[in-house]
């Protein structure tokens, strides 16, 4: 199952005694935050949780996978995202060290 935005909301809400629309706004203002910084070309560190990067592709060489035709692929700006030792270490189930 997927955690959505509205889920998130409502995790606010709850833990905080907030109204719904004070929590969506808290929310908003943070994930625009990060938006802005990876527009600019920022990356993002959130500790304990991860770092999401901004990586640059070149151009190159690609293939239609329906025709078969080559064609050139732009360059353009990628984002990545590497999750931290705590939040890996939760994922599997292991202890934090």
């Amino acid at each position: 199952m997927t955690l959505t935005k509205d889920q998130i909301i409502h995790s606010v809400q709850d833990q905080l005694s907030l109204p719904q629309t004070r929590s969506a706004q808290l929310v908003e203002y943070v994930l625009e935050a990060i938006k802005k910084a990876l527009e600019g070309g920022e990356d993002v560190l959130i500790s304990g949780f991860g770092k999401f990067c901004v990586n640059t592709k070149k151009a190159r060489k690609g293939r239609n996978p329906a025709t078969g035709d080559d064609l050139m692929l732009s360059a353009r700006r990628v984002v990545t995202f590497r999750c931290s030792p705590v939040l890996r270490n939760r994922v599997n189930g292991s202890e934090v060290s």
